[in-house]
């Protein structure tokens, strides 16, 4: 498996090896312990989701507040997403900068969000199913959203005019967020 630390701490890519011949293709998609080691603390996840997206869906900035904070380990099973994490951890010298992720079935490439990261993606191809894995439950009294388009946050979505969902219309901007997330 290769690994990539991204520029903000915390935030790592994994590309996992897969074996192809003219049958199909066998890779190991999640492995505890070797997860583990890289992300250098010990975590159980304990709820897996699915969402499907026609292209230009866009999901996000989520985030759940402690104590059901969630790290996030996403990957696209069909299809491609450009996949954001934004920093809010208070304390943080990264806070409010993110970092963008081209995820694809063709790679099959994995990116770890610990908890203290809002995070969104936007489906690049009709019919892009996204799985993540959380480490904590879904609680939707602890949801909250960053606007997708804050313009503190300068994100270049790649795209003009994104399909959101009604719930992603009514975020909060950046600045007026008091986190309670720690470095």
């Amino acid at each position: 498996m290769e690994i990539k630390k991204e520029k903000i701490e915390g935030l790592i890519s994994f590309f996992p090896k897969f074996f192809g011949d003219d049958r199909g293709f066998f890779y190991e998609s999640f492995n505890q312990k070797k997860y583990v080691e890289v992300i250098g603390s010990n975590f159980n996840f304990v709820q897996d989701n699915m969402s499907k997206s026609s292209k230009g869906v866009l999901r996000g900035l989520h985030f759940q507040l402690p104590p059901f904070e969630q790290g996030k380990l996403v990957q696209v099973i069909t299809g491609s997403a450009l996949d954001i994490a934004v920093d809010i951890r208070k304390d943080s010298p990264t806070y409010g900068q993110h970092v963008k992720v081209l995820l694809s079935s063709k790679e099959k490439n994995q990116f770890w969000i610990p908890p203290g990261f809002a995070h969104g993606f936007c489906a690049l191809e009709d019919n892009t199913l996204f799985s993540y894995k959380c480490t904590n439950y879904y609680a939707p009294e602890f949801e909250r959203a960053i606007f997708w388009n804050d313009p503190d946050l300068e994100i270049d979505w790649g795209i003009g005019n994104p399909i959101i969902s009604e719930k992603d219309k009514f975020g909060i901007l950046l600045k007026d967020f008091e986190s309670p997330f720690e470095l």
